[in-house]
C-alpha cells in the first residue's frame, strides 16, 4: 500500500443548502424538503436518518447527478464552492448503494481509470491514481482482471477505488461497507480515514450503523423524514443528548440497540428438503464459455422450519452458493438433491425445475433488489408472483395489502420501485418473494440499509415464517442477524467449509 495519495493534497469543498429539497418524478412526497446546512471544508460528516429519510438523495443532489426537469422537481438551493453542483462535477465523488451500478468497463483497471479519463486527466497522472487506489482499498488483483468476476463487495472496493483516483474535494459514500465482511468494513474504513487526512477533501458518509464511522468523523447530522434535520453536532454530544430519540426514529444508536422480536420456543428442525454432498459451484462470466467454480467440497443439508446462515469473507462464493441452492444455476460438480416433501413429484435436481415449479418451492432475494422489479409500481410489484400462480384476484389483493403494511411500504404502493431508497428497494424485493408463500427462502443480504427500525420488523418476520415451518437461507455478514435468526451458521472460506 502506497504511504501518500498520489499528486498531494487537494482542497476540501463548501457545501451548502437552504431550503433545499428533491421530489422525484410521478412521487406526490418529496424525498428530501426544507433541508437548510452549512458544512465547512475539511469536515467529516456522518449522515444519519431513517431508512426513506433522504439521505441517498441528498448525496446524489451534491454529486449532480439527480437529472433534469423531467427526472423530478428541485426546490430551494444547493451550493459546492458557491455553485450548483451539475456545473461542478468532478469535485464531488459519490460511491453509491448499489456498487453494480458503477461497474462500466470489463478490466478493474480501465473501470478505475475511467472517472480520470472523463475528467481530461493527463495519461501519465491516470494510472499511478489506478494503481494506488486499487492498493487502497485492498482490491489486490490485476489490473486487467475482469470486473464481471468480482463478488458484491469487491466491486463495492472497486467504486470507492474510482472516486478515490479521481482526487475529488468532496467525498460521498452511500452505505460503503454494507456489502462487506467485517475485516473489510474495518479496512475500508480505516482507508478512507488515511485519504481524507492525506488529501483534506471534505467527507459525507451515509451509514444506518454509527458504530463504523463514529471515531471518524467530527459531526454528524440527522435527517428528519418530516424534512429538515432533526440533529446536528458533534458525535458524542448527539448522540448522548439525542440517543433515544434517535434510536425511536430507526438509527442504530450504539447505546440503543434494537430489541430483537421474541421467537417461540423451537422445535427440532423437521424433514431433510434439500441437501448438497460434494457440491462445486461457480459462474460462467459474460461472453466466455468457461464456467469457474468459486467454492467445492460442499456438503449441507436444509430441514423444514429451520434457517441456515451462509456466512464467509467477500468472494468465497456465498451468493453462489445460494443461487445453486434455489435453482437458479448449475452445480459444476458434486450433487444437490431435493427430497421428495420438496420436489413433490418433480425431478429431483431443482436446474431441471420451470420457474412455475420454483414459485411455490424456493424463492430468491438477489443481492441487487434491482434485478428483480419488473412493474411500474410497488402494488404491481408485489402483484406479479401471485398472479402467476392465478390466485383469486381477492387473494392476489389480501396477500399485496398485508405485505404492503408489515415491511412499511404502503406509503410508497404507487412509486414506480426504481425510485426508493435503497432500504425501501431492499424490503420491496423481499416483499416480492414473500407474497408467493415459498416453502424455501433464499436471501441475500436481506438487512441491507435498513434502519434499526424496519431491521427489526423485517427480523420478526422471517422469524414468524421460520416458526411457522418455512425455511430460510441466509446469506449476510450482517452478525446481529445471525445472532438473532439463524439457527446454523454455515462458513464458507477456506475449504472444506465449516458448520456450527
Amino acid at each position: 500500500m502506497r504511504s501518500t495519495f498520489p499528486e498531494g493534497s487537494v482542497r476540501g469543498v463548501h457545501v451548502s443548502a437552504t431550503g433545499w429539497g428533491w421530489r422525484h418524478a410521478g412521487r406526490s412526497r418529496s424525498a428530501v424538503s426544507e433541508l437548510t446546512l452549512e458544512i465547512s471544508p475539511g469536515e467529516r460528516v456522518l449522515l444519519l436518518g431513517a431508512s426513506g429519510a433522504g439521505k441517498s438523495t441528498f448525496l446524489a443532489g451534491l454529486a449532480g447527478v439527480l437529472g433534469g426537469d423531467e427526472e423530478g422537481d428541485e426546490f430551494g438551493d444547493l451550493r459546492i464552492d458557491g455553485a450548483r453542483p451539475a456545473e461542478v462535477r468532478g469535485r464531488a465523488g459519490l460511491v453509491l448503494q448499489d456498487p453494480d451500478s458503477q461497474v462500466v468497463l470489463a478490466r478493474i483497471g480501465d473501470d478505475v481509470a475511467f472517472p480520470c479519463e472523463n475528467l481530461g486527466v493527463p495519461r501519465d497522472q491516470i494510472w499511478p491514481r489506478v494503481r494506488w487506489a486499487l492498493d487502497a482499498v485492498g482490491l489486490e488483483l490485476p489490473l486487467d482482471h475482469p470486473s464481471s468476476r468480482l463478488s458484491g463487495g469487491q466491486k463495492q472496493r472497486l467504486a470507492l477505488a474510482g472516486v478515490l483516483a479521481m482526487r475529488p474535494g468532496l467525498v460521498l459514500l452511500d452505505e460503503p461497507t454494507a456489502n462487506l465482511d467485517p475485516s473489510g468494513v474495518t479496512e475500508v474504513r480505516d482507508v478512507v480515514a488515511r485519504v481524507i487526512e492525506e488529501t483534506g477533501a471534505t467527507l459525507i458518509v451515509v451509514e444506518h450503523r454509527v458504530g463504523v464511522w463514529q471515531d471518524l468523523v467530527n459531526r454528524v447530522i440527522v435527517l428528519d423524514p418530516a424534512g429538515g434535520v432533526l440533529a446536528d453536532g458533534a458525535p458524542d454530544d448527539v448522540l448522548r443528548t439525542h440517543g433515544q430519540r434517535l434510536a425511536n426514529a430507526g438509527v442504530w444508536v450504539p447505546s440503543f440497540p434494537p430489541t430483537v422480536p421474541t421467537r417461540t420456543a423451537r422445535a427440532r428442525p423437521g424433514t431433510e428438503l434439500l441437501v448438497s454432498r460434494g457440491l462445486t459451484v461457480g459462474r460462467t462470466p459474460f461472453a466466455s464459455r468457461t464456467s469457474l467454480p468459486v467454492a467445492s467440497a460442499l456438503d449441507l443439508s436444509l430441514f423444514e422450519s429451520e434457517n441456515v446462515a451462509i456466512t464467509g469473507p467477500n468472494g468465497a462464493g456465498k451468493s453462489t452458493l445460494a443461487l445453486t441452492m434455489a435453482g437458479l444455476l448449475a452445480p459444476l460438480g458434486g450433487s444437490l438433491t431435493a427430497r421428495p416433501a420438496l420436489s413433490r413429484g418433480r425431478q429431483p435436481e431443482p436446474i431441471r425445475w420451470k420457474s412455475r415449479d420454483l414459485l411455490t418451492r424456493m424463492g430468491t432475494v438477489f443481492q441487487d433488489p434491482e434485478h428483480q422489479f419488473l412493474a411500474s409500481s410497488v402494488r404491481k410489484e408485489l402483484a406479479i408472483g401471485p398472479a402467476a400462480l392465478r390466485l383469486p384476484e381477492t387473494e392476489i389483493r389480501s396477500r399485496v395489502d398485508e405485505l404492503l403494511v408489515r415491511l412499511r411500504l404502503e406509503a410508497l404502493a404507487d412509486a414506480n420501485p426504481f425510485t426508493l431508497s435503497g432500504g425501501e428497494k431492499r424490503r420491496l424485493s423481499v416483499a416480492t418473494i414473500l407474497a408467493t408463500r415459498p416453502q424455501i427462502l433464499f436471501l441475500d443480504e436481506p438487512t441491507f440499509g435498513q434502519d434499526a427500525t424496519t431491521w427489526r420488523e423485517l427480523v420478526g418476520l422471517l422469524g414468524e415464517l421460520v416458526d411457522s415451518g418455512s425455511s430460510i437461507v441466509t446469506v449476510t455478514h450482517d452478525e446481529e442477524l445471525v445472532r438473532a435468526l439463524s439457527d446454523r451458521e454455515f462458513v464458507l472460506d477456506a475449504h472444506p467449509a465449516v458448520v456450527t
